[in-house]
């Protein structure tokens, strides 16, 4: 099982716990810059509790058939709900180019 957890409220982001690399690529220093500032300015205001996800994930491995990929938190939820219209998107884009592109002689196979 693939567990893709958003912020949850541990120790990650204290200052003993997470050092930052210097920025070395000009091109990305601000990017980078804006996103230690970010993270910095969430230590311990994350809305996940560490605990009620290692109850979660007991639960998930005690199934009989765990799922493939955990969604863990709220953030997270929504992170995979945009991925998932991005790629549905990107589907739909070239739909009718992309399902002409078999061999004459090949039966056409459509997915409902």
């Amino acid at each position: 099982m693939l567990v893709e957890p958003g912020f949850f409220r541990t120790e990650l982001l204290t200052p003993e716990s997470t050092s930052y690399a210097e920025s070395t690529i000009e091109d990305y220093a601000q990017r980078t810059e804006q996103t230690v500032t970010s993270w910095k300015s969430m230590n311990g205001l994350h809305g996940g509790d560490p605990a009620k996800l290692a109850d979660a994930l007991i639960q998930l491995a005690e199934l009989e058939e765990p799922p493939l990929r955990f969604a863990a938190g709220a953030a997270a939820v929504e992170t995979f709900e945009q991925r998932a219209k991005v790629l549905q998107d990107q589907a739909d884009a070239h739909r009718e180019l992309s399902s002409n592109l078999a061999h004459s002689d090949a039966r056409h196979h459509q997915s409902a």
